[in-house]
């Protein structure tokens, strides 16, 4: 019981869970923002896996690390660009397009990685984002390491999460952002154009994505492997759920992970031995499982989600 207090009462673990969660904040904002205007965007893992990869490339090119977050950033929209292409124009299957995006995305990451970086016993690495302590803040007892000691990325994602919750709740594109996913035929009575509100909410969602990914090579890490993604894009599409479609939910849900993950970790070393490890790389995912079924019986879905939009048709 005294090694649980103990871990728990790490500023170490608190910096971790910010640390891990910022990927999934990114991700499933922008997932959030493509469902709130009515489109299924599984093609998360796949715009994160190349973003991370394009991220870290451009950088390992000679770029700065913020250009490289926003080169990851367009290309995750060019990905919502074809995305959007396939579901909002041509009214294909958000399932399949999405899923096929993902394919695509993993693969011509690994390509361009390979025929750019030939195989190596060591991956070339860069140096990235180095943490930043806030004056005044750092040096507080506890919370000062925990929760100011973070990487600017990190600082984004949050800044980005209470910018995208305001937006969507209390501005007019908001509101056409929120009409167009539960009755777009309504929204264009209002003079909203349905079209255009999916493909730049597709298109800026996948941006977030693309970020995300790159936040793993660039602050992450320092390097890009082809399986670092390791599923996030999915923990994403689940998290969109668990927070019913709500920016300031979708911060706690990735929080909530986050220390479900970052506490396994610790445990695993303050009883390493004692139980088989499989059982602490299983217990973030069973809890998220847990909490996602409780919360998504009272999660209301936008009613035009996955539904194709034709104009003057009912």
């Amino acid at each position: 019981m005294m090694q649980l207090f103990d871990i728990i009462a790490s500023s170490g673990l608190w910096a971790a869970i910010l640390r891990i969660a910022t990927p999934l904040i990114f991700g499933t904002l922008g997932a959030l923002l493509c469902e709130r205007a009515g489109v299924l965007n599984l093609g998360i893992e796949g715009i994160m896996t190349f973003g991370a990869m394009i991220g870290w490339l451009s950088v390992y090119h000679g770029a700065d690390l913020w250009t490289g977050l926003l080169i990851a950033g367009v290309a995750g929209g060019v990905f919502g660009l074809l995305h959007a292409g396939l579901t909002v124009t041509l009214g294909l299957s958000q399932h399949v397009s999405g899923l096929g995006v993902t394919l695509f995305a993993s693969s011509f990451s690994y390509y361009v990685f390979r025929l750019i970086v030939p195989l190596a016993n060591t991956p070339p690495t860069i140096v990235p984002f180095q943490p930043i302590a806030i004056p005044g803040l750092s040096t507080l007892p506890f919370i000062g390491p925990a929760f100011f000691t973070q990487t600017a990325p990190t600082y984004l994602a949050i800044v980005i999460a209470l910018l995208m919750a305001y937006i969507i709740f209390r501005t007019p594109v908001g509101l056409a952002i929120r009409m167009t996913g539960e009755n777009p035929h309504a929204a264009e009575a209002q003079g909203v154009n349905p079209m255009k509100v999916r493909y730049g909410a597709v298109i800026a969602g996948s941006a977030l994505m693309g970020m995300g990914g790159a936040f793993l090579t660039l602050s992450a890490f320092n390097s890009f492997f082809p399986t670092m993604v390791q599923g996030r894009g999915w923990i994403c599409i689940a998290l969109v759920v668990f927070a019913s479609w709500r920016p300031g939910r979708a911060l706690f849900g990735a929080l909530l992970f986050a220390f479900f993950d970052a506490f396994q970790l610790r445990l695993q070393t303050a009883l390493s031995g004692l139980v088989p490890y499989q059982l602490f790389l299983m217990t973030p995912y069973i809890l998220s499982i847990a909490a996602l079924a409780v919360m998504a019986r009272r999660a209301r879905v936008p009613q035009a989600l996955m539904q194709p939009y034709r104009r003057g048709e009912r």
